[in-house]
């Protein structure tokens, strides 16, 4: 019969420790208990303190827990005692910091972190009572362990209490723990978190007072301090000028790569690619590395910010850092960065009136070859004779070539060899026999000289198909592959001058055999994850230098290499454009699209967004291969088709409707009938805009609706039937065509389903005409022929024996939609 206070005063001096702890836990409830009365709440919070004095630890530490709620709940109900917190709770949570119990310390610690980021305390508070506390706590004569967790806490509260505090309050006693030559633990957890103090403090105070710091920290004796180093340089990086960046921090990251110890050296060469991309030009705004699914890279920038942001989400991570000077967002910046851009200089030996046609302007043959000296090539063509056209061009002679025949053929066989496995298909043959003519010498492949099948998928993922395709990869640059230079020209050719040479070479040995066995088995993974950003950095006028890495790992034995980047390949062709991207990208593409479900994932959630990017010809190829997705390596993969629907209903307008009609039709209806009720689901959207798609042309439409009512309205399965009333519904509901063509194709089929032996058909059906057609004013006008038998039809269902069709025949449940009705009434494999 006590009163919540009363029951209060009771606990707090029980000697029962359980009911102390149990007092502590209850704090809350007791608070919401005497809330109406202003003084009752001062009176809880001053029986607090009583139980701070408590010497056991796990009543304070059950204390400590309960604080950051009961400072939320003051913040909420009681605003007219701002006082309550910091005069009664926050004293308790920095006392704590110090307690001799680890329990109770890292309680606090999480509270006070936790009442920092919901901004419970004042600025001032902050000031006067935090921070004074957590620097007395990191001094020279303090315990040890206090002495590294108040610094952990320190370098957390940085980011949150901002540049000024954290420069006039922590910067000398954090510069001072750099240095603590008698505790490792002090400066690992300095090293680890430098990054964010650069971040906080900014530029002058870094490269004046944190620089020399971090190059001490950088040669400490202990691995793990370099190691700490190492993870976080590109944080530290980012927070200093160019200058610094290219003189002094390249050598030192140098330093950190050929460490001794093989996991500091496992640590630089994760954070290679990442400090490279600091490297880029300060108008790359919003240049990130994002982590994906599996730690995939997306490397967002300026033309898909918004995009790149919701792959993340998709992903279920993000670790967004910034590599550039996030103030310079000018609209200017934004729309074309500097680091897309491409310089060209002409060729002393091309003349005005022989300028290249702009669409050849970035041809990798034009753009990249070395100026042709001035020569008479009529006396080299006599020199040489016929001889030349027998035997395969010199690289120097390939570089006097415009185009080689050769080229044309290689091409031919590509596009050729796409074709076969649907000969069957008359747009193919017409293809087929439009280039046979062209090229009289050639023949169709054999059907033994097929592109692996499902079947033959791990072989090609080993590298047996993949291999043969990137043979052929370069198109325009064939002639000019690294096999044809010499070492010294090999060496040249990956030079540049954005970032320093060593870095680049470092980078690159990343996919060296020899580094698996001597830094990390999945250093190839590492370096995959961050090629985007290493591409973005060197821009696409230096691709070259990143070509043969990239094709390295596109045919690395390991699938997880292959699988990042099949997860990146769209956002690499964003920034090397159309050219390089037919040339060197869309085979590797073709081979990943064959490859194991775990890498034909990442070009499948991203098929969109690289086949937008494809000129009109090269996209349309693809159309004989979106049916090969229907095959997996695991059929309970349902997920994967899913995917796939909600691709082709954005690639719907990446083509004409007479293609969709042909190719994408029947996939959609295969979709339809899915066991998966989340498959079907998204594949009636599809539908729906299929029909919006060729909507234009009567014969189209008029086709695609007939063989719509003939595959499901008329469907021996219920199920099929309920596609057909979910399809009316999203058609009516989007507007995918005018209400004149739904009456015309679809009303009368629709209301034929009255009479449905399912129930759930029926329901279905009364819900749609409730909600989607009578809503519309062409249906209730007394003029309209239709209005009769949708009345009839109502009056039908009103009358049925089944109670929920009754229901939603006769009211308008408008909390129900069609997004509720697919999920509530569609039956599910899963």
């Amino acid at each position: 019969m006590l009163t919540p206070l009363g029951r209060l005063d009771k606990y707090v001096a029980s000697e029962n420790i359980f009911n102390r702890q149990m007092v502590a836990r209850s704090l809350l409830d007791t608070l919401k208990a005497v809330n109406e009365d202003e003084r009752d709440c001062i009176t809880v919070l001053e029986r607090v303190g009583r139980l701070a004095d408590d010497s056991e630890p796990t009543v304070r530490a059950e204390l400590m827990e309960q604080v950051p709620h009961i400072a939320i709940f003051c913040q909420e109900n009681r605003p007219s005692i701002p006082f309550a917190f910091s005069k009664y709770l926050l004293p308790i949570v920095v006392r704590y910091l110090a307690d001799q119990n680890n329990q109770v310390r890292k309680t606090s610690q999480a509270a006070l972190l936790v009442l920092l980021e919901q901004e419970l305390i004042e600025r001032g508070d902050i000031e006067t009572l935090v921070c004074p506390v957590l620097v007395d706590l990191t001094a020279p004569d303090s315990n040890d362990d206090v002495k590294t967790e108040a610094m952990a806490i320190i370098c957390k509260m940085a980011p949150m209490v901002g540049k000024d505090i954290t420069e006039r309050l922590f910067l000398p006693r954090f510069c001072e723990m750099c240095c603590d030559c008698r505790m490792f633990h002090v400066r690992k957890v300095c090293a680890a978190n430098f990054g964010d103090i650069c971040s906080v403090v900014g530029g002058d105070a870094t490269e004046e007072l944190l620089l020399p710091r971090f190059f001490q920290l950088c040669s400490d004796n202990v691995w793990g301090v370099r190691k700490a180093c190492a993870e976080c340089f590109m944080t530290v990086s980012s927070s200093t000028s160019q200058e610094v960046r290219r003189t002094k921090l390249s050598s030192l990251f140098i330093s950190l790569i050929s460490d001794p110890s093989r996991w500091v050296r496992q640590a630089a060469f994760q954070s290679l690619g990442q400090f490279i991309s600091t490297f880029a030009s300060p108008n790359s705004v919003g240049h990130y590395f994002r982590e994906g699914e599996v730690g995939e890279c997306y490397c967002v920038h300026p033309q898909n910010r918004c995009r790149g942001v919701d792959v993340a989400e998709e992903g279920g991570g993000e670790q967004a850092h910034t590599t550039s000077n996030e103030k310079d967002d000018s609209p200017a910046d934004i729309s074309e960065p500097s680091s897309l851009s491409e310089p060209v200089e002409e060729s002393p030996s091309v003349s005005p009136q022989d300028s290249i046609p702009e669409q050849e302007l970035y041809n990798s043959f034009h753009f990249w070859r070395m100026p042709i000296a001035e020569m008479d090539l009529d006396i080299e063509l006599l020199q040489h004779g016929e001889s030349c056209q027998q035997e395969s061009p010199s690289p120097s002679h390939g570089k006097t070539k415009a185009s080689a025949p050769v080229l044309d053929r290689k091409q031919l066989e590509e596009l050729i060899e796409n074709l076969e496995p649907h000969i069957d298909d008359p747009d193919v043959k017409g293809e087929l026999c439009r280039f046979n003519c062209c090229d009289e010498g050639f023949r169709a492949p054999k059907k033994a000289q097929q592109a692996p099948g499902p079947s033959s998928k791990v072989d090609s993922a080993v590298g047996s198909g993949r291999t043969s395709t990137l043979q052929i990869s370069h198109g325009d640059d064939s002639e000019l592959s690294d096999s044809s230079f010499s070492p010294e020209d090999e060496k040249k050719s990956k030079h540049q001058d954005v970032i320093p040479q060593a870095l680049l070479d470092q980078y690159l040995s990343m996919t060296d055999p020899s580094r698996a066995q001597t830094v990390d088995m999945e250093i190839a993974k590492h370096c995959a994850y961050s090629l985007p950003g290493v591409a973005m950095t060197l821009g696409r006028q230096n691709w070259h230098c990143l070509r043969d890495t990239y094709e390295t790992l596109a045919s690395d034995m390991q699938w997880k290499v292959r699988r990042t980047l099949a997860f990146s390949i769209h956002e690499l062709a964003l920034i090397l454009g159309d050219q390089l991207t037919a040339a060197d990208l869309v085979p590797i593409f073709n081979s990943f699209l064959k490859d194991l479900d775990e890498v034909r994932v990442g070009v499948l959630k991203h098929l969109y967004d690289f086949l937008k990017l494809l000129h009109q010809e090269t996209r349309r190829k693809y159309l004989y291969q979106l049916q090969e997705f229907l095959v997996t390596d695991n059929s309970r993969n349902w997920r994967f088709r899913s995917e796939l629907a909600e691709q082709l209903v954005l690639l719907l307008e990446l083509y004409s409707g007479q293609d969709v009609y042909d190719y994408l039709r029947p996939l959609s209806f295969s979709l339809c009938t899915d066991r998966v009720s989340s498959v079907r689901w998204t594949s009636y959207k599809l539908v729906s805009e299929i029909i919006r798609k060729v909507a234009s042309c009567q014969v189209l439409l008029a086709d695609f609706l007939s063989e719509l009512v003939d595959k499901f309205c008329h469907s021996h399965k219920w199920s099929g039937r309920q596609a057909f009333t979910f399809v009316c519904q999203l058609v009516i509901e989007d507007d995918c065509v005018s209400l004149e063509q739904f009456s015309e194709h679809l009303l009368a089929p629709l209301l034929q389903l009255a009479s449905d032996p399912v129930a759930n058909v029926r329901v279905l059906l009364a819900k749609t005409i409730r909600q989607s057609l009578m809503e519309r004013e062409y249906f209730l006008h007394s003029a309209n022929s239709h209005q009769e038998a949708l009345e009839q039809t109502l009056v039908a269902l009103q009358m049925d024996l089944d109670k929920d069709v009754k229901y939603f025949a006769s009211v308008h449940p408008g909390s129900t939609r069609i997004s509720e009705d697919a999920m509530s009434t569609t039956s599910s494999t899963y």
